[in-house]
């Protein structure tokens, strides 16, 4: 399976930060004293948790051993764990429970929603964003690659459509509404301004393309995956007369009191 690169990843930082810092300006705690950071990736989410509540205990979990290298490497004395989501039990329970784009990878929402709203301390909050652009032209081309019928993968890719995980906002609050004092739940479409469908490409390759391109058995096919992809990615997104293309996208936030 490939790796996750941190660094491809963070190729648009700035555009993934800014999620985490609309929910984390969303977060009515005034001094929560032990946050966890699920899902943390290379420790960016993190780093905006460390600079609202400098104060706190804050452990960033994540299942990439790539990805918690490069969080090591950049704040080497902070606490960083590896683990699953999934698997992943505060002891004691903890002020705040955070996850900035990655709870889309976990099936088997109302289980998750519900062990993580009771590891919440009383008064705390469990906060999440999630995309939820899978309908978009960029997902809707890797999904008719993917299912084109193409001989040299045949059905190996037939599941990775399914891979995401995101149900409507109204799930979520029927999940959480008798666990939980308060619920705020929105949506926000970003309009990304991108240097190009090649940017989009960049992109969907450091995530959403990696449940296609890990279930394919070597690099030549991987590299066909992506070059088809590219070709449907620049049909989709038509650059302007600068070179520039929007790129929508939806996004979940949830912040559940107790």
């Amino acid at each position: 399976m490939p790796a996750w690169d941190p660094n491809l990843y963070l190729k648009y930082a700035n555009e993934r930060a800014r999620p985490a810092a609309d929910l984390i300006a969303q977060i009515r705690l005034q001094t929560p004293m032990s946050i966890v950071d699920l899902g943390c990736g290379p420790g960016n989410s993190t780093e905006q948790l460390r600079a609202r509540w400098p104060e706190a205990q804050i452990t960033g979990v994540d299942n990439s051993p790539e990805m918690l290298a490069q969080a090591k490497a950049t704040h080497p004395d902070w606490q960083w764990v590896l683990g699953d989501i999934e698997g992943w039990k505060p002891e004691p329970a903890v002020d705040l429970i955070f996850s900035n784009a990655a709870f889309h990878w976990v099936p088997g929402h109302a289980t998750l929603f519900r062990s993580l709203i009771a590891a919440v301390s009383r008064g705390g909050a469990l906060a999440a964003q999630m995309p939820n652009n899978f309908h978009s032209p960029a997902h809707t081309v890797m999904q008719e690659v993917a299912l084109s019928g193409d001989p040299r993968w045949g059905q190996a890719l037939a599941a990775a459509p399914g891979t995401f995980t995101v149900q409507r906002p109204a799930f979520y609050y029927d999940v959480l509404r008798k666990h939980a004092a308060r619920i705020d739940i929105w949506e926000t479409e970003y309009q990304h301004v991108m240097d190009g469908p090649k940017a989009i490409f960049d992109w969907i390759r450091s995530t959403g393309m990696r449940p296609y391109l890990d279930r394919l058995p070597d690099d030549e096919q991987r590299k066909l995956f992506e070059a088809l992809c590219l070709e449907g990615i620049q049909e989709a997104y038509r650059p302007d007369d600068q070179g520039k293309v929007l790129f929508p996208y939806r996004r979940m936030f949830i912040v559940a009191y107790r």
